[in-house]
Parts: structure tokens; sequence; C-alpha cells
């Protein structure tokens, strides 16, 4: 078992090592060979690794190491070639806020009134819109139970120096507890010691929606030769959109070259589990929002020091609601038992999945209600709003001159049969495609009657989910925010941080259940409260509260001592 301190011994970072293999795909015999080779090389302590997560926007696998040639990716197919490529990573949502909520969380938006895009704040996008009734659409955070905090806390108070570079967006506000450092200057570079375990998180616009309206890559793709799923229309501003798309493609893989170079250049590179990974499916039509492999569908590639179980290529299913506990058991910490995700890596690593789910609500204007189940052969989607077509009113997505051109062409009844998705004015009841024979997800067999098993199947999946985690998408928004904020739907305020001397140390609290604590001295950085400060001469100390989906109490400044 890995401690939850900052060191360790060599024996407990090799045994780390142990687990990882033993978790992965060695027999039992084997593992116990391990073990025993381990128990005689004990060495001197060292430290914990060091996790870096690369993350992009928008994108399916279009890689290279994911046989799509289409344009160059050397940085990321030298990623899976030295460490572990994943083929079924799923997001949770085919859209990023959801998604993200899940990352940070370890837990499912409709269990904690996430699922929504986007519940925070108005888009510009419904700042455009003059129906009352859409005006109407309220402004919310999320809000998980009271124990929850997002995972980077947790690796806080075991000593790591948390940066985020610089996208949240987790359905609520960022809460000064969750990173040592959240912008666009953060860096693990900017850690009080060399010493310190770091996660840094580096994130990508690159490849996001918006620079597919406006070129903001050198053109790299033949127009004429970008390959087209066969749900698009053979057009040439659907060609054009999906080459630009690519070009984004290239020129972020040159953006994780030099971050991966930054690595090397400071000697971490073998002492950092490094995550590469999308927040989604590609930023184009019937793909981003969608429950289609094209809209959640994500590359998945973990390396780890010294190359261990490099060029390996997995195949168990993965969500994104396992990211946060397995990063806990990576780095040798307990997981709450409120996270609804599966380990799948770790000393804590657990059986693969049967399943993995996934979700569509409102987007900006348009409603919508869809939950879906998928084995790694099989896709179950039930439609809980038939009488909706598939392409809703969202003006941001309709903004690409692509899905201008597809909403014209189903105007004049132009699409043809395998693009039914695009042109139909209302779905069926349930659907169920074999991704393996139809991985466009196309042909509907959910009234065949050779799958009535496997419907049936996943049918009962997505009951036993509901059961299981609930679903706050049954309520109106109106309802929800009044579950979320009881009794009225206002939002409630995370009480101010109180003091308490006690001798020689300094206890901080808040009356508000499960409330984390920050403070910091002298207008510092703010460091997280995790046990009573040690005084030694007078300072002034500035605290503040917060509980995930609240409003953060007021900022408190008190003179109390200086703190050690």
């Amino acid at each position: 078992m890995i401690t939850n301190s900052i060191g360790g011994t060599n024996a407990t970072h090799r045994k780390r090592s142990m687990a990882w293999v033993c978790g992965f795909a060695l027999p039992v015999m084997a593992c116990l060979l391990v073990v025993a080779a381990l128990a005689e090389d004990a060495e001197p302590e060292t430290s914990p690794p060091n996790f870096l997560w690369i993350t992009v926007e928008d994108m399916s696998a279009r890689l290279g190491s994911y046989g799509d040639s289409t344009v160059p990716t050397p940085h990321i197919d030298r990623l899976a070639r030295e460490g572990v490529r994943f083929t079924r990573a799923f997001a949770t949502y085919g859209v990023c806020a959801p998604s993200r909520h899940s990352l940070i969380t370890g837990m499912y938006p409709t269990s904690t009134g996430a699922m929504h895009m986007r519940t925070m704040q108005r888009t510009a996008a419904l700042d455009e819109i003059t129906d009352p009734e859409l005006l109407a659409i309220p402004t919310y955070e999320a809000t998980p139970a009271p124990e929850v905090k997002t995972f980077t806390e947790y690796l806080r108070a075991a000593g790591y120096y948390t940066t985020n570079n610089a996208k949240t967006d987790y359905q609520f506000q960022n809460p000064v507890t969750a990173w040592d450092e959240s912008s666009e200057q953060a860096d693990w570079r900017h850690r009080p010691s060399k010493a310190m375990p770091f996660f840094a998180v580096f994130n990508s616009g690159q490849t996001h929606q918006s620079r597919i309206f406006e070129p903001s890559a050198p053109p790299v793709v033949d127009r004429a030769e970008v390959p087209l799923p066969p749900y698009y229309p053979d057009r040439p501003l659907v060609r054009r959109d999906v080459a630009r798309h690519y070009d984004n493609i290239a020129a972020m893989d040159q953006w994780v070259g030099d971050i991966l170079k930054r690595l090397e250049e400071d000697g971490l590179m073998e002492e950092t589990i490094i995550f590469f990974f999308s927040d989604h499916g590609d930023g184009l039509p019937r793909a981003k929002r969608w429950v289609t492999d094209s809209g959640i569908h994500v590359p998945l590639i973990v390396r780890f020091p010294q190359r261990e179980h490099a060029g390996t290529v997995n195949d168990d299913l993965v969500s994104f609601v396992d990211f946060a506990p397995t990063m806990l058991s990576l780095a040798g910490l307990e997981i709450p038992d409120y996270m609804q995700g599966h380990v799948f890596f770790g000393p804590k690593q657990a059986a693969p999945r049967r399943y993995v789910y996934a979700f569509r609500d409102r987007n900006d204007p348009a409603p919508e209600r869809i939950r879906a189940v998928r084995d790694k052969r099989f896709k179950y989607i039930r439609n809980y709003r038939p009488d909706l077509p598939y392409i809703g009113f969202i003006p941001y997505d309709h903004r690409a001159e692509g899905m201008q051109d597809i909403l014209r062409l189903t105007r004049e009844q132009a699409l043809g049969a395998e693009q039914w998705q695009l042109w139909a004015q209302h779905k069926p009841l349930e659907e169920l495609y074999d991704t393996d024979a139809d991985p466009h997800e196309i042909q509907n067999l959910a009234a065949d009657p050779r799958y009535v098993d496997k419907l049936a199947e996943l049918r009962q999946a997505h009951d036993a989910w509901r059961r299981k985690y609930g679903d706050l998408g049954d309520l109106s928004e109106t309802d929800l925010i009044k579950r979320l904020w009881p009794p009225d739907g206002k939002q409630p305020t995370t009480a101010d941080p109180e003091v308490q001397v006690q001798g020689e140390t300094v206890i901080i609290t808040s009356a508000t259940e499960g409330a984390s604590i920050a403070y910091r001295l002298g207008g510092g950085r703010w460091l997280l409260y995790t046990k009573p400060l040690v005084i030694d001469a007078p300072a002034t100390v500035e605290m503040q509260a917060v509980r995930l989906g609240w409003k953060a109490s007021r900022v408190v400044s008190q003179e109390i001592g200086r703190i050690k």
C-alpha cells in the first residue's frame, strides 16, 4: 500500500510500480515473482510520482497512433509508443462543462445537477435569443453533497503542488482550495521546492470548435482528400470544416511537443505519469453534444516513468468518472466513498467495467434528454424526448458554415438515408448500435428481433444505473434548483471562517457542513488548511471557506500570529 506521505521509500516507489504492472497485465504467479524481487531490492527513500495532464478540446481520436494518418501527430504518437493507448475511453457528455465536472469530482453530472450546458452563466448564444420562454432559462451552480471535493484538494492535502493552465468549467465556481495556481501562467516550475511533487494540467484550445469557424492554423490537409464519415453529405463547406479541424490537430501536436520538451529539460520525464486526452469528441456536426461515439469517444494515452507498459494497447472501458479515483489510487491515497468511478490504475485498481454511461441534456436554448449505455461492442440509447429532432436550435453550433449547409440541405430534403439523424424531426424511443459492424452508429437495431436479448440487457443496465445513482434530469431546472438549494432555490453562502487559539496552535473552522478552508499570509498564495497552525510571532492571516456550489465566504482577515 502506498503511504499518504510526501516522502516514502524507494521500495515503496518500486511497489507502486509493481502495482501498476500487476494491476495491468501480468498473471498472479508473475506478480508474486515481482513482489519477491522487490522485497530483495529495497533502496533509500524517493519521492512519489508527479502527474501531468495534457488535455485538448473537442477532438476524437484523429491521431496516427489510432490509425488516422491524415495529419502528422509525431509527439502524441511518441507518447503512445512509450505508454498505454486506451481504445475505449469515453467522456460522460459530448460537451465540455458536464464532462469536466465528472473529471474533477469523480461523479456523474446527473447526480449533482451539472448536466445542462451551461448552468453558471448566460452564454453569448443565449443573449442572442428573444423568445421569453428561452430567456427564462436560469443560472445556477451544480451542488454536490457537502462531503464532495475536487480531487485535486486531496492531492494538495497530501503535499502535491497543483497547477491548472488554465480551463476549469466545472459547472461550479473554481474553488480557491482546488489549485495552488490556476491561470495562464500556472506551471509546475513555480512550486516552492523541486522536491515537492506536482499535479499539473495544461489545456489547449487549438482544436476547439470555435477554431473551425475561422482558420487559426496553417492548412496542411487537402480539402479534396479529407476523409468524411457517411453521416456527412459530401459538400465543399463540410469538407473545409473537417479539414480545418485536422489542421488544428497538427498545430496542437506541436504544442504537445513543447510541453514534453520542457518536462525533459527539467529532468522530470521519468518521474512523471503523463495523461493525454480530449475533453470529448469532435467539435463538428453530429459529434459535439451527441452520445454517439463521435461525441464521447476520446483518445487516452498514459505514459509511466521508465516507459512501463510501453506500446501497450488497453481495450478496457474507461469513463471520465473514473479519472478522479484513479489519480488518488496512483498517488497512494484513500478514495472517498462518494466517488462513483472505477479505478483503472494503481493499487486500488478495480475489475474492468462492463458498461460506460453517457448523457445529453439542455445545450444553450435547446432542450433535450438522452441517456446511453455502452459495452465493448453495443450502444443502447434511450430518448426521453422523442418528440424533438436530433438537431436542436443551438446558435453557437450553427455558426459553422458546414453546419449551415447541412441545415440548408435538411430544409431542401436533400440529405441521404445514411444522414437520417441529421434530418429526422423525431427520434425513436430506443436505439441500438453494433459499433463493431457499424462504427458510425447509423443502423438502428432496436427493432431487429436478432438483438432482442442485447437490447433487454442494456435497457436493464440503464434502469439499474438510474436506481443506483438517481437522475436529476427527471426534474425541470426550476425544481432542480430548489433541490440543489433548498428550500427556495436561493444560493447559500458558506459560513465565514472562525479562529480559535489554543496555546501555540490556531484552529480554523467554518460552520458550514463539509466546507474546505484556504488561508494565506501577506498576500501570498492560498494554502489549503488541513491541520491546526503553529504560531511563533504576530502576523495577519487571510482565510476563506468554500463549499462546492455555494457562494464562497468572505475573505476574513485576522491578526493571529506568525504561521509556521
